[in-house]
């Protein structure tokens, strides 16, 4: 049994390799639209099932299942089992194959969301308070979710080269801002229907469970797996960092191009900070809304507005490092970090039931711009800085930094609104985006020396 699990994640062997430069050209741009539009819908439904506990928290709130500080808890549970899972995972991804990881954990996260569903009657049986048992299954569900990022990381690396990379990078991490946005309307159409509280989570698990299964047979793993060559021979690109040595291992591999680069530290430190914002913007703004009087519905509703222009704000973040910076990324991370921190504050002073539109482009605006160094400090930047053999451990090193800051943003946003007012979160948003882009300055000469196509 345990060797038919460990096969099924085990990377896909190489085919025969093609020699007709016709068919090369033409399964390399089949496959790699179908990798990306999977990895993409894919990544967008572990949203589903992880972002929906956020949107619904008023409900639970009013209807006194849990307190503003429990679910404080049962995030900062969740953001330490999924920063530390990322990492872990990330490992693991650059020797395992990118559909197995991926379809595993989102099927996983479905099935932990339809638990949760039930807690309730699952509480009659078991003699466990609600939150202890809430806390456990959604720290469960962060190691569920762990496994979504580091495996699309591994995917972006192969069939996309340096050049492109930070295009199709941010394009494709639009995903999650598609996610976070799509399961926000969903979840307040359901609202709007009186479903229940219980379906915010069983409906997104259904489609998880739908789509890890379609993942399964419709997905490959790196292009060597289907008989294309590596995307650099394919592109004739150059790796921005080369691996000193061919026989290396890959713990030697991760120990000396991630663990002991100092650059993918800075990033992973500004990460911290950058999650922060992300998340204490986000994984709040339904409940600072409705402190602030608006409904539970259109609390939601204005809320949606910041994962859904966070979708154009990675994606032209991407396209700007490519077109004007050679693929570097300091520079754009620099200037959407200043204007995110302007975009807090007019926020937290202009929001009101009243003006239903100013405070949707607001919350447009803090996503469009959390959105770019989200996407290129710890992704495209952090494959940047490291060789391609460690992009997957690279990026979950970060992102388990990142989730620190989340795991902050949860119990520390919920402290600060409780003893501070929702004043002192988005106070602390701004010192947040300062420190990161001090953190993001330190790569400038070391992404500057990359040498270019």
């Amino acid at each position: 049994m345990l060797a038919k699990i460990l096969n099924w994640f085990k990377p896909l062997p190489d085919a025969q390799p093609l020699t007709d430069e016709q068919e090369i050209k033409r399964l390399y741009r089949s496959w790699r639209i179908k990798m990306f539009f999977s990895m993409y819908f894919g990544y967008a439904l572990f949203y589903f099932t992880r972002k929906n506990l956020d949107i619904i928290k008023p409900v639970l709130i009013n209807n006194g299942v849990f307190t503003i500080e429990q679910l404080g808890t049962i995030g900062f549970v969740i953001y330490l089992t999924y920063g530390i899972g990322k990492f872990i995972s990330g490992t693991i991804a650059d020797k395992c194959n990118i559909r197995a990881v991926m379809a595993t954990g989102l099927c996983s996260s479905a099935i932990i969301n339809i638990l949760f569903a039930f807690l309730p009657q699952i509480q009659q049986v078991l003699p466990l308070s609600l939150t202890f048992m809430a806390a456990f299954l959604w720290g469960l569900n962060g190691v569920a979710q762990s496994m979504g990022f580091p495996p699309v990381a591994k995917g972006l690396v192969h069939w996309f080269s340096p050049s492109e990379r930070a295009t199709k990078w941010t394009l494709w991490s639009s995903s999650h801002t598609f996610g976070a946005f799509f399961v926000a309307q969903l979840i307040s159409l359901l609202l709007y229907w009186k479903c229940g509280w219980q379906m915010a989570f069983l409906v997104p698990a259904a489609m998880g469970i739908v789509y890890s299964i379609f993942m399964v047979y419709y997905m490959t793993d790196i292009p060597k797996s289907v008989g294309l060559p590596a995307i650099e021979i394919y592109r004739n690109d150059v790796m921005p960092v080369k691996q000193d040595k061919k026989d290396m291992t890959q713990w030697q591999i991760i120990k000396r191009y991630v663990l002991a680069n100092p650059f993918l530290w800075a990033l992973a430190i500004s990460y911290v900070f950058i999650y922060y914002v992300r998340f204490a913007t986000l994984d709040w703004a339904t409940t600072f809304l409705n402190h602030r009087g608006f409904t539970e519905a259109a609390a939601a509703s204005a809320a949606s507005a910041m994962p859904f222009l966070g979708m154009p704000g990675g994606i032209v973040a991407g396209y700007l490092a490519d077109k004007f910076f050679n693929g570097r990324c300091t520079q754009m991370n620099i200037i959407y970090l200043i204007i995110l921190a302007a975009s807090c504050w007019g926020f937290y002073k202009l929001a009101a039931p009243s003006a239903f539109w100013t405070t949707a482009i607001l919350a447009a605006f803090i996503g469009f711009f959390v959105d770019g160094p989200q996407n290129l400090a710890g992704g495209v930047q952090a494959s940047r800085v490291t060789v391609q053999k460690a992009a997957a451990a690279a990026c979950g090193f970060t992102g388990m930094f990142g989730y620190f800051g989340a795991m902050l943003s949860s119990k520390g946003a919920a402290y600060i609104s409780t003893h501070y007012g929702w004043k002192g979160v988005y106070v602390s948003c701004i010192y947040a985006c300062i420190i990161a882009m001090i953190c993001i300055a330190t790569t400038w000469k070391k992404e500057a020396a990359a040498p270019a196509k």
